[in-house]
């Protein structure tokens, strides 16, 4: 097959069946596979940072979250390059060429762990290289949702960036794994100390190096994939015919309520582990951060998925609502039931119960605004593509909100009250802007 297919027209009902159903469920089979591994790359310095105090790197709470933060900056920065990638360069050269990419920081952040000596700035510039898998997110994305007719855009889109979320579950779950597997290098000796006397506890050899040598084969295996299978479909316009989506007042409307669902549940994914370790690490049979990382980018990927399906039915509108309701019921139960200001481990089972149903509503969101999105822009497909693309760029940019904001909080006050305070002010913001303009009788845009 041809790398370019000409005469796409997915709406014709003919060409879907014979043609492009087919096409379209290969595409968005290997972008996906390619996305999850976006996400995991892109995550996998929050799960590494909570380790390398233990064996012998000097750096500050406030270092480590910088550190956890970088790729959350870098992501949203490549993000808004991606957004305007797909009618330039195609599906096939994007996907390749992206996964490829991400070989830099794999390769660089496990030979940086290998030396204890390497100093902080060269983490900081490795973390940046991670947010190489962020991007991949504003070109993937809209790549899919212009192989599909628009009454399955909700679904496609709902599996995709569902499953490719769980790749944040993958880099948070695998990493204890795989740190106990000798893959290339010496082992370090991992120390565990008591946090009030900082008497040594245990000791364990550990190779924190394959927590990102692991992805190496595997980045290798689907670009090889994508080049044979992806191919590019006629969707072309010059980068500045693609600006035209600034000039709508619904990208900007669209780009608050993402960054509520998804800015949230990737900047919780980014802090969640640091947050456990600063919170409640210095309590008496302090918890340890990868045992639960892993279950909140997890129940937020399978909720997206699942609403992805829903929202086929109900609109995207309505479940956005949702979300916004749900988010701020869960923020006001963090600030006002000492969660996140504990004075012991008896707060930490419902700390971690409501910070996981704050994923789960997240995930609920993700998928109801991808919903929303190609309706509200249903006059230009191309400019739908964009939007989301766009918007997701700006979203990508909530680990380093979360995760700055919250460490600078947390070297002030002790706790992460005062951030999450300002989280539940922009959270009824953005859920009024959905409501008025997309959910309410008589509303601007239905959808």
């Amino acid at each position: 097959m041809a790398a370019i297919i000409e005469n796409w027209n997915v709406e014709n009902k003919q060409f879907w069946e014979t043609t492009g159903k087919k096409i379209a469920w290969k595409t968005l089979t290997v972008t996906t596979l390619a996305l999850m591994f976006s996400f995991a790359t892109w995550f996998m310095m929050s799960v590494i940072v909570v380790k390398l105090p233990g064996i012998g790197f000097k750096f500050t709470t406030n270092q480590l979250f910088w550190l956890a933060a970088m790729p959350g900056l870098a992501g949203g920065t490549l993000r808004i390059i991606h957004t305007f990638l797909l009618p330039i360069y195609g599906t096939r050269n994007i996907v390749t060429f992206a996964t490829l990419l991400k070989l830099i920081p794999v390769i660089g952040i496990g030979l940086a762990i290998m030396d204890p000596t390497t100093p902080y700035w060269v983490f900081m510039i490795l973390a940046l290289s991670a947010g190489f898998g962020g991007g991949d997110f504003s070109s993937f994305m809209p790549s899919t949702s212009v192989f599909f007719p628009k009454r399955l855009q909700g679904t496609a889109l709902g599996i995709q960036a569902g499953i490719g979320n769980f790749g944040v579950s993958v880099a948070q779950f695998l990493t204890p794994i795989m740190i106990g597997v000798s893959l290339y290098g010496a082992s370090q000796v991992f120390t565990k100390v008591n946090p009030k006397t900082k008497e040594v506890i245990a000791t364990s050899d550990i190779y924190l190096q394959s927590a990102a040598f692991w992805y190496v084969p595997v980045l290798i295996v689907i670009a090889i994939l994508a080049w044979i299978y992806l191919r590019r479909i006629p969707v072309k316009a010059s980068f500045k015919e693609q600006l035209d989506i600034f000039r709508n007042k619904h990208t900007w409307f669209c780009t608050i309520t993402y960054m509520m669902t998804f800015g949230t549940f990737a900047g919780l994914s980014a802090a969640f582990p640091l947050m456990i370790k600063t919170l409640y690490g210095g309590f008496e049979g302090a918890p340890d951060p990868l045992v639960y990382a892993f279950y909140g980018p997890l129940i937020g990927s399978a909720s997206r998925v699942l609403f992805g399906f829903v929202a086929d039915k109900t609109g995207g509108a309505i479940l956005t609502t949702i979300t916004g309701i749900g988010l701020a019921i869960g923020t006001t139960m963090l600030v006002t039931m000492g969660l996140v200001a504990p004075t012991g481990m008896a707060q930490f089972p419902m700390f971690v119960t409501v910070i996981l149903a704050l994923f789960f509503f997240t995930g609920m969101g993700n998928a109801a605004t991808f919903r929303q999105f190609p309706i509200i822009f249903g006059h230009n497909p191309r400019q739908a593509a964009g939007v989301i693309g766009w918007t997701a760029a700006i979203a990508a940019y909530g680990p380093f909100v979360f995760a700055t904001i919250i460490g600078a909080v947390i070297s002030a006050s002790g706790n992460a009250k005062a951030f999450f305070i300002g989280l539940l002010a922009f959270v009824i913001l953005a859920t009024l802007v959905n409501w008025y303009f997309y959910n309410r009788k008589g509303c601007e845009k239905p959808s």
